[in-house]
């Protein structure tokens, strides 16, 4: 299922593409749009992770350097029955996380240094077993091609700037008319599809993180720790690099945090009171009988 949202997903950035190319350059414009579409269509599906690690500083861990985020990844992807992640530190203050990678078998997890040093080991274990869930979902694979493709055609939006004032082309459909239209409609519709593709898939993570982990309570604790420490605490690589917001667990960008329209994720305290339900299902705050390394 998640592979039929991803086709779509790149017809709907394949056919931006187009438009763009027609608004700037008419049919040949269109044309060179379609080329360069496919390729970069194909990069995103085989490097979109490589490239959002990279973009974000990441750097990667194994058991000898980070023993103890390690065997914390290691007990929630037995849990979760998945391959064993590759794991990456961001170093950066503001506490957060994301997964990427095409599949379970190519999955990646990523923390920053605030994370690790403002929660404790099961506040992480949440972040983690959440971040996991995306994994088993297969999200990652739509979430990372988003993050590379939005942030492409917010850039070939802004190309369209070089284009106004050339009104002598007669292949132009629209002149600068059409170059505006293309630097504006571009990176808002980039947006858009990112807001649909995020918020539903965020409850759903919260709600098999928090059983994979057992303990939904030290998910929901760490949401609101990380929500208000963000809020105080930039993050320079995301606010360059805003098409990626989407894929971290709370929102990196600052002015984010309601539940409205132009928001790439739900609202935290809706997503804690989810969470909060969750564990009263449960039967209480955790479950004993499933504590891993951080308990």
């Amino acid at each position: 299922m998640n592979y039929a949202r991803t086709a779509l997903l790149l017809a709907a950035m394949t056919g931006l593409f187009l438009a763009v190319g027609y608004l700037i350059g008419g049919q040949g414009g269109m044309t060179i749009a379609f080329v360069i579409a496919l390729g970069m269509n194909a990069f995103a599906y085989w490097n979109s992770d490589k490239l959002v690690l990279r973009m974000h500083g990441a750097q990667a861990v194994d058991a000898a350097n980070a023993p103890q985020l390690y065997a914390i990844v290691a007990q929630l992807a037995e849990r979760a029955q998945l391959p064993m992640p590759r794991i990456y530190i961001m170093h950066n203050d503001q506490p957060n996380a994301f997964a990427t990678g095409r599949d379970p078998q190519h999955a990646a997890v990523a923390v920053t240094t605030g994370l690790l040093q403002r929660l404790d080991e099961r506040e992480i274990a949440g972040v983690l077993a959440h971040e996991l869930a995306h994994v088993r979902n297969r999200d990652t694979l739509t979430m990372t091609i988003t993050a590379t493709l939005a942030g492409a055609i917010g850039m070939l939006g802004n190309f369209a700037f070089f284009f106004i004032g050339n009104r002598d082309q007669r292949d132009h459909p629209l002149g600068a008319i059409g170059a505006v239209l293309a630097m504006i409609v571009a990176p808002l519709a980039a947006m858009f599809v990112q807001f649909a593709i995020s918020r539903s898939r965020e409850y759903e993570a919260d709600r098999v993180g928090g059983a994979i982990c057992g303990e939904p309570l030290a998910l929901a604790s760490a949401l609101a720790k990380i929500h208000n420490t963000a809020l105080r605490i930039d993050n320079p690589v995301a606010e360059a690099n805003p098409a990626s917001a989407h894929l971290f667990i709370i929102n990196p960008l600052h002015g984010q945090a309601v539940d409205g329209l132009f928001s790439t994720h739900p609202s935290t305290e809706n997503r804690i009171r989810r969470l909060q339900e969750l564990a009263r299902t449960m039967g209480g705050t955790s479950d004993r009988g499933r504590r891993g390394p951080w308990g």
